[in-house]
Formats: structure tokens, C-alpha cells, sequence
């Protein structure tokens, strides 16, 4: 009896973590165009989306093909991810401004440009 319980218990666990695995890796990837929102009410005012030429901030066209961020560090979704956590050199850090969601779909705009 124990054995029947254990195994209906696993696979009922089981089956709900695969239930919810697609919407845990769709999630995860976030909106670009939700983001592209986020960008134009929260970036655009000191960076461009559609150039490299300098606004107040660096514009942001191929961000994440370049070889380094200003700062020098590899532009990796982390280290893209904590400088709009941080902020600096004028930026103001948007840890608690902004959502995680709100981040990770800005993040997904960000890799589109």
C-alpha cells in the first residue's frame, strides 16, 4: 500500500511540474514588445534605441553584440541586468522601480535591437 501511495504521489508531483514547465520557460524569456513600452516611457528620454550615437546615455543598437559594456564588462544578460538594477554615471538604478518582470521584458527588447 505504502508503495501505491509513493508512486501516485511522484507521479502527480511529476505531472504538475511538467504542466507548469512550459509556462516557466516562456516566462522567463519575457515580452519585447512590453518591453519596448517600458523602454519608451523609461529609457528613450537619455538613450537611443535605434542608433549607437550618444543621447545622454549610450544609444543601445547591437548592445548585446558588442564586445563591452562602457563599464568593460561583457554584455550579458546579467551584467545588462544589473547595470539597469544599479544604474550610475548619471543613471538612476531601477531595483525597485521596475517589476522583474517588467526587467526581464525590457531585457528582451534590448536583446532585439
Amino acid at each position: 500500500m505504502r508503495k501505491f501511495l509513493f508512486t501516485v504521489s511522484a507521479s502527480a508531483m511529476l505531472c504538475g511540474a511538467l504542466a507548469l514547465a512550459p509556462a516557466c520557460s516562456a516566462d522567463d524569456k519575457g515580452d519585447a514588445a512590453k518591453g519596448k513600452d517600458i523602454f519608451e516611457n523609461q529609457c528613450a528620454g537619455c538613450h537611443n534605441a535605434d542608433s549607437t550615437e550618444k543621447k545622454m546615455g549610450p544609444g543601445l543598437k547591437g548592445l548585446f553584440s558588442k564586445e563591452a559594456l562602457k563599464n568593460g564588462d561583457k554584455p550579458t544578460y546579467e551584467n545588462v541586468l544589473k547595470k539597469v538594477n544599479e544604474g550610475g554615471n548619471g543613471m538612476p538604478g531601477y531595483a525597485d522601480m521596475l517589476s522583474d518582470t517588467e526587467k526581464k521584458d525590457l531585457l528582451a527588447y534590448l536583446q532585439t535591437l
